[in-house]
């Protein structure tokens, strides 16, 4: 996906704006080969650890990662004129696409707090410069900064709700962390704070809180005029 996502960006600064896009043929092949190849790992049903465990490939993390790569390709192809009609046919949209996807995958395979933590700020900052595309409107861009000024407090949140967690069961690894608190031997207190924190940096997180700020905004500034 890296190698995907560097080659969209540079064949599409090299060809320029005056030319027809390949990102878009690209980022479509790059989701439909990640589909067939976490569906074929899916199917094999192995399990690996990797990175002193915190990340897990297993076949519910496949299907789920071949799940999100098919709805990218579904949501390229259903955008596609949408772009084309405001001028935002270009690379950087499908660049940050894939970092999206990227962010996904991570999250998905994650065995750790952090490696959950890693994923969704890659989701979250390619969220941002995605509600930022359209430079030259004003709604546009003051959404993407209302969206980043929440994206950060829920940062706080998230990583001060596990740093409580850490506190209370003394590691961030997802298997470790449920049988500590299945073992009763927990700081229950800190425990409780910590869920609460974390609770509210993903509420932050997954638009709640946005759907009355930056999403409505950026929304007016999608429409067509």
């Amino acid at each position: 996906m890296a190698i995907a996502i560097a080659a969209v960006n540079w064949i599409d600064l090299a060809r320029g704006k005056n030319r027809s896009s390949v990102a878009y043929p690209l980022s479509l092949l790059t989701t439909l080969v990640l589909t067939v190849w976490f569906g074929i790992n899916g199917v094999a049903g192995e399990t690996h650890y990797a990175f002193a465990n915190l990340v897990v490939v297993d076949p519910m993390a496949n299907l789920l990662s071949a799940f999100a790569s098919a709805a990218l390709f579904v949501t390229l192809v259903y955008t596609r004129s949408y772009l084309a009609d405001r001028d935002m046919y270009s690379g950087e949209f499908y660049m940050l696409a894939l970092f999206t996807l990227g962010g996904q995958i991570v999250m998905i395979t994650g065995n750790n707090f952090l490696t959950l933590y890693l994923g969704l700020e890659l989701l979250s900052l390619a969220s941002y410069a995605l509600v930022a595309l359209r430079r030259d409107n004003r709604v546009t861009s003051e959404s993407a900064i209302k969206y980043f000024v929440l994206g950060a407090l829920a940062s706080g949140f998230l990583l001060y709700g596990m740093s409580m967690l850490y506190g209370a069961t003394g590691s961030l690894n997802l298997g470790q962390v449920f049988r500590v608190v299945e073992s009763g031997r927990v700081n229950t207190t800190m425990l409780a704070f910590g869920v609460v924190f974390i609770v509210a940096g993903i509420a932050f997180k997954m638009a709640p809180r946005r759907s009355t700020c930056g999403f409505r905004t950026s929304t007016r500034a999608r429409r067509p005029r």
